[in-house]
């Protein structure tokens, strides 16, 4: 059998175990399940009646509403197997699941609205992946693209409108609305501008510009074929503003925070930031150089480093209590730790992370950030008053009342603001900051954080913590590079 080393506070991603579910989390689900199956059988009935048709009349015909009915059970059903096998933690919150169907029956009603009473071509089809990527990621909006996308087809397939020139063969439409969702995951990806956005939805808009030459060419236009280009073009750009529009409202309803928010938390006029400026500067600037780092280390493991640059801004947020009390802050070398016991100076170190996290919570940030600002310490000890401690008491010492209270990290983001953090620190109280001396000090923290088993609750390899250490290596000797000696020169009495 082979034998896997890894060193002690390291857990291999595939021995991690999924969230357990219990009877709540079930019922829960199948209800939401239940009743937006419920909700979209009475949207396809309004579409029905909002087209004019006689509803009694067109369910005389019983086997067509039937094969409907089947269709989007089926389709329901590979939603549940998806997320069971790919995603079970996302799933296991039913308001989650019920926020991916709020998205797919406002979007089907927006499509209506414009499809039936404005142009067919004009319907915002790549709405769905767009919101779901910027609320969830790229896997789940692929997946529930196609979901959109066979949903809208069983409706366009089974209504008693036609929409399209295409007779009664829908599939054009199918491809249409597939080619345009996945387009717009891959184009929208991890811009952080509204403006760059509506410049790519461009882009959204060529699949429907293509089936609409196609319609021209082989049916011509009840509409007009100019008409259907522009519409055609528009659907795009109509998308992208309606996602703007809903992203804020989702954002609050189900409380995700998406790369905006995320954006505009990092600005500097942000409340609890210009409250850090002011009152703990030291801090702040700390904050700063942290936030530079764990941005980059991010990006190098492949996670969201705007989400990293965000926790790192505010991990240090609960000083701002007691904000004198913290080295950084102190000026002309006053020290308000001296005629303080090393119980009571530890007791106030290290409250400021679960003072940051009410904080945090208490201000309305996401729980990500509040979570990074009590994890990003573990249950570290504070060795300074430790030691202070062992050199006034003559017997032993309780090691665990100058430890962080924790949790550990679980999260990688949290693993890489605890390396950030401790890292930056160590490096500006250097004298010789060499790239070796830098190198070395980083690898002992490192070492010292993974020996006392810091990141034995999160997902993160031996691979990752060696690309961790490169990258704020690379930070640390760019910021912290050595300068020229400028020398002395009198400029008394010279001319410029």
């Amino acid at each position: 059998m082979k034998k896997t080393n890894y060193r002690r506070g390291i857990k291999p991603a595939r021995n991690q175990k999924l969230g357990s579910w219990t009877t709540k989390d079930v019922v829960l689900n199948a209800v939401t399940y239940a009743i937006n199956l419920l909700i979209m059988i009475f949207l396809f009935v309004l579409t029905v009646g909002l087209t004019g048709k006689d509803i009694e009349a067109y369910f005389e015909n019983v086997t067509s509403f039937v094969h409907f009915l089947i269709l989007l059970i089926l389709t329901f059903s590979v939603m549940v197997f998806y997320f069971l096998y790919e995603d079970r933690d996302f799933m296991k919150n039913a308001a989650n699941t019920e926020m991916l169907f709020l998205i797919i029956e406002l979007s089907l009603m927006i499509s209506f609205s414009f499809g039936n009473y404005i142009n067919p071509y004009l319907r915002p089809l790549a709405l769905v992946a767009v919101l779901t990527l910027f609320l969830s990621n790229r896997k789940t909006a692929i997946f529930m693209n196609v979901i959109f996308c066979v949903i809208i087809f069983l409706f366009d397939t089974f209504s008693p409108v036609k929409m399209f020139d295409y007779g009664s063969n829908y599939y054009p439409a199918l491809i249409m609305c597939f080619s345009s969702g996945i387009i717009a995951t891959f184009c929208t990806d991890k811009v952080r501008s509204r403006s760059t956005l509506l410049l790519r939805s461009v882009l959204i808009s060529v699949p429907t510009i293509i089936c609409v030459g196609m319609s021209l060419i082989e049916h011509g236009s009840s509409n007009g074929p100019i008409a259907d280009l522009i519409y055609g073009a528009l659907s795009g750009p109509l998308a992208v503003a309606i996602f703007i529009v809903l992203l804020p409202i989702f954002e609050v309803l189900f409380m995700k925070v998406s790369c905006f928010k995320f954006s505009e938390l990092t600005d500097h006029k942000a409340k609890l930031i210009r409250k850090m400026i002011t009152e703990a500067p030291g801090t702040f600037n700390h904050s700063i150089v942290v936030s530079n780092i764990a941005e980059a280390c991010a990006s190098a493991i492949g996670e969201d480093s705007l989400l990293a640059r965000t926790c790192a801004y505010y991990h240090d947020v609960g000083k701002l209590r007691r904000p004198e009390y913290f080295k950084e802050n102190q000026s002309d070398g006053v020290d308000t730790h001296k005629d303080l016991t090393p119980e009571l100076s530890a007791n106030i170190i290290k409250s400021h992370t679960i003072d940051g996290y009410n904080l945090v919570l208490k201000n309305g940030l996401p729980r990500e950030i509040a979570d990074v600002c009590i994890q990003h310490h573990g249950t570290l000890p504070i060795i300074y008053f430790y030691d202070k401690a062992k050199k006034f008491t003559d017997g032993e010492v309780d090691l665990s009342q100058y430890c962080y209270p924790g949790p550990k990290p679980k999260t990688k983001i949290a693993a890489i603001i605890m390396i950030a953090d401790g890292c930056e620190a160590a490096a500006r109280s250097l004298q010789d900051r060499s790239r070796e001396n830098v190198k070395k000090v980083v690898r002992k923290i490192v070492n010292d954080r993974m020996e006392l088993g810091q990141f034995e609750d999160c997902e993160i390899t031996l691979k990752e913590i060696n690309i961790i250490i490169h990258t704020v290596v690379n930070n640390l000797t760019g910021i912290y590079h050595n300068r020229i000696e400028y020398p002395k020169v009198n400029l008394d009495g010279m001319e410029l």
